[in-house]
């Protein structure tokens, strides 16, 4: 394939529903453009874009791949993304690198979940968008009633150009509406033909919405309009550009990518219609790596070069693929380049596109367009690659924070292994994350969801030969007392020659700050306990609240006080008053009301009106207290206080409540007294587990 310049490229994102066919469009795409012989099939495990090992398991998309081809004169990256919610980050990746969005629909199911979060996701990054209805073939396919969804919930910018013909229940062309042309597919060729009578009214009626679209792209167009001129076929089809580059005009076109049906109109569209590279971009403001000024980042090949790594590729026998688009200049082969965000220099050593996992060799790659370089040693995901004499940091790539948490487990002495597993992991998957709890010594796998965690530890066993199991994440529950108490605590041996003696009177009482373990003061007149044991008394209760004793966990919000003692001038020692303390610790715990602490977590759940019972009811159950809600245009935030331990699975329960159009967020609040039921089944559980 050879270099092409800027206003010749067309990246395109492919985003919609799972299930919708987008990986199928891919493929019918790149067997019209002659790159492949053939078309793949999902079921198969033989497309282009899904090779991974775990994608042709599961016959779903899980990464985003990148498959350029060529369509006249015009090189077209299609950025093929996953369906599923579980993989957002791969999402987020492909549009921030994207200049136009393809969101696919199914002519059966319609307007589904995915194809709003779609569009969300296109008008995030001010992409501009084709509709392509698929699956016309399917007998329960309808048009009219997708476009009257698509309408309903995006508004007037939708402009269908095309109506689906069938004859006999069977999809076999369509109604050009721009041209007023019958089409329809003979052999795998289009050919012309007379629109069908019985069919005038519903094409009329779309001609209406595009003329209608058409009008208001400009005042021009719209006094003509007004006045009842036609429009020009050439003023028409100038219009849906310019409308569809401002995000006023959205194409809708339909087809069947099961047996290549429309896709040839779809890709002379998205070449006739999407953006180019410098027509998407305004001057990027990045920040210079310096001086920290705005710097304006044009996206020409004059310009010095500007690069962004969007993905990372990690495989144990290829190595590291980072995945880059040129927002300026020139990337050329063999050429040093800067890394902005590592400061150090990168030495390339090949440039490539890549089309699925196919590595094919470029020299160059002008502003605008994509490609990948093989094993460079400190460049990361987010990082901006530049030329030294113009250092600037591009705006980071805005990724879903994940709260979906799992405890890793090896089946294996494997717990180092695991570790720089998950870590060769996360540089490819930067919605995953994983911490070490202090407290329960455990290594908590953070993730989407519950699928999402899944095709980790698969990746695990298939990439890494290791085997993990994920278990619920303890609850670092916290334990402290709420009255005060005066006790003593006497350690006294005799074993021949120097004994042991350590004598203290200490009050316990609670602090009044949950966050700080203890607090400890001494009170001691007279010298009755001398000033050299006060550290070893302090000691004392370090190592005690480490477990207190009702079920084994730390102590916090206690205040100690030693106020009296005495000592032996001869068996004193600082071990024995530490001892001594410890005593009067467990003492003081028993006598002082001791009751368990649950961490409590700040919840803002985003959902849209209709669900609000829903999450409501749904939280109240988890012991959860509403704290408040705010408007956000047509959703609502709901902000509750609800116990860590409720909080498990709550991605997956609320994606079910609200067909996924349910978000939320999830930080450590406090620490408060659990109800007595809950601490008894806690201290329950945990005796058990120590037995």
């Amino acid at each position: 394939m050879k270099s092409y310049a800027t206003e010749d490229i067309r990246n395109i994102v492919v985003m919609g529903h799972g299930g919708s066919g987008k990986t199928t469009i891919t493929e019918a795409m790149l067997q019209l453009a002659g790159v492949t012989k053939r078309r793949g099939r999902v079921e198969d495990g033989n497309t282009v874009s899904d090779y991974d090992p775990e994608e042709i398991r599961r016959q779903v998309s899980i990464s985003t791949s990148v498959l350029p081809l060529e369509w006249e004169d015009t090189k077209l990256n299609i950025l093929d993304t996953p369906g599923y919610f579980d993989f957002i980050g791969e999402v987020k990746q492909a549009i921030q690198v994207a200049d136009g969005a393809l969101i696919v629909v199914s002519g059966r199911s319609g307007v589904e979940v995915g194809t709003e979060k779609a569009w969300a996701h296109a008008d995030e990054m001010n992409l501009s968008k084709i509709v392509f209805v698929n699956g016309m073939d399917e007998e329960t396919a309808s048009m009219a009633k997708v476009l009257d969804q698509l309408r309903d919930k995006f508004g007037k910018s939708i402009a269908p150009i095309q109506v689906p013909i069938r004859e006999n229940e069977k999809f076999v062309g369509f109604v050009n509406v721009v041209k007023m042309e019958g089409r329809k597919f003979v052999n795998g060729e289009i050919t012309t033909c007379d629109i069908p009578e019985d069919m005038m009214d519903e094409v009329n009626e779309v001609r209406h919405m595009i003329l209608e679209s058409v009008a208001e792209t400009s005042d021009e167009l719209l006094e003509k309009y007004f006045n009842d001129e036609p429009f020009t076929i050439d003023e028409i089809q100038d219009a849906i550009r310019v409308g569809t580059l401002e995000g006023s005009i959205v194409p809708v076109l339909c087809g069947s990518a099961i047996d290549n049906s429309g896709i040839q109109v779809l890709l002379h569209s998205l070449v006739k219609y999407m953006p180019s590279p410098k027509d998407h971009h305004a001057p990027i403001i990045a920040k210079h790596a310096i001086t920290d000024e705005d710097i304006e980042v044009i996206c020409d090949s004059n310009e010095p070069l500007v690069a962004l790594v969007f993905k990372t590729i990690v495989d144990p026998y290829v190595g590291k693929l980072s995945l880059f688009k040129v927002f300026s200049g020139v990337f050329k082969a063999e050429a040093n380049v800067y890394n902005a965000n590592k400061d150090c220099r990168e030495r390339m050593s090949q440039l490539f596109y890549l089309r699925g996992k196919e590595q094919v060799p470029v020299t160059e790659l002008h502003a605008g367009d994509i490609g990948a370089i093989a094993k460079l040693q400190e460049t990361s995901t987010g990082d901006t690659l530049c030329s030294k004499a113009r250092p600037v940091f591009l705006p980071p790539i805005q990724f879903p924070e994940s709260f979906m948490s799992m405890a890793v487990m090896p089946k294996k002495g494997d717990e180092d292994k695991i570790s720089t597993g998950l870590q060769r992991l996360m540089e490819e998957d930067l919605t995953m994350r994983v911490l070490l709890d202090a407290d329960t010594k455990e290594s908590i796998l953070y993730g989407i969801g519950e699928q999402h965690l899944d095709v980790i530890v698969s990746k695990l066993k298939s990439k890494f030969k290791l085997d993990v199991d994920l278990m619920p994440p303890k609850i670092p529950y916290r334990e402290t007392i709420k009255a005060k108490v005066k006790v003593q605590g006497k350690h006294k041996k005799q074993s021949g020659g120097h004994g042991q003696y350590g004598d203290v009177h200490m009050e316990f009482e609670p602090s009044g700050d949950l966050e700080t373990p203890y607090i400890f003061e001494e009170k001691i007149f007279g010298g009755s306990v001398p000033r050299q044991f006060f550290p070893a008394v302090e000691k004392g209760i370090q190592e005690s609240i480490r477990s207190g004793i009702l079920a084994g966990y730390p102590v916090v919000g206690i205040k100690a006080t030693l106020v009296d003692g005495s000592y032996h001038a001869v068996d004193s020692s600082e071990m024995a008053f530490k001892i001594a303390t410890s005593i009067a610790f467990k003492e003081g715990m028993k006598k002082a009301t001791p009751v368990l602490l649950e961490p409590i977590s700040m919840v803002a759940v985003t959902v849209p009106d209709e669900y609000m019972g829903d999450v409501i009811g749904d939280l109240n159950k988890r012991r959860g207290r509403i704290l408040g809600m705010n408007p956000k245009g047509n959703r609502q935030e709901v902000l509750a206080e609800v116990p860590l331990a409720e909080m498990a699975k709550y991605s997956t329960d609320l994606r079910s409540m609200t067909q996924a159009r349910g978000e939320y967020t999830l930080k450590f609040e406090r620490y408060e007294e659990a109800p007595h039921d809950v601490q008894q089944k806690v201290i329950e559980a945990r005796a058990k587990e120590v037995s």
